[in-house]
């Protein structure tokens, strides 16, 4: 765990996209608030191996996700539920079910559905606010900190080039 973390900072400070960082905490989010095994989570996966996302954010977005789908699970459920039981979506619900694929899906499961729908529509705006708050932070506080002596001593160490020589850094 202490892992990801220093690779988030790491990554936080390096010249990775602010999109890809963001875009990492948004797909973490999707798999952290909704049940793990799932089609839709192993899709999101497959889509953060594919595309050039932060895997170490990532990860550690799904940990602290999972860790607060454990207080939201029963408004997400109270909310599936909700949809499920719309009696205008009923034929459609039906309809669904009756596809042996997307019975895979698990959208039956009150928990499921909502979480995923509440994830969705939490996805834009979680990704937009992620990429601001990372591009604030690199213009505000890392320069702010890169100020300190202590800082600069420890970037010109001989210990920490070779940190970086191993770790593939700047």
């Amino acid at each position: 765990m202490l892992t990801l973390i220093a690779k988030l900072l790491a990554a936080l400070n390096s010249e990775s996209s602010p999109r890809q960082i963001g875009l990492a905490i948004a797909l973490g989010m999707i798999v952290g608030l909704t049940p793990l095994l799932s089609i839709h989570n192993i899709l999101i996966l497959l889509l953060a191996f594919v595309i050039r996302v932060n895997l170490s954010a990532f990860f550690l977005c799904v940990g602290a996700f999972s860790g607060l789908a454990f207080f939201t699970s029963a408004p997400f459920a109270a909310l599936g539920e909700s949809i499920l039981n719309n009696p205008a979506m009923v034929d459609f619900w039906t309809g669904l079910y009756q596809l042996s694929f997307l019975k895979l899906s698990h959208f039956h499961h009150t928990l499921t559905l909502g979480s995923l729908v509440a994830s969705l529509v939490l996805f834009l705006p979680l990704l937009f606010i992620s990429k601001f708050l990372i591009e604030r932070y690199r213009h505000h506080m890392k320069t702010f900190v890169e100020k300190f002596k202590i800082v600069r001593t420890l970037k010109s160490s001989r210990l920490y080039q070779l940190y970086l020589s191993f770790s593939g850094g700047e």
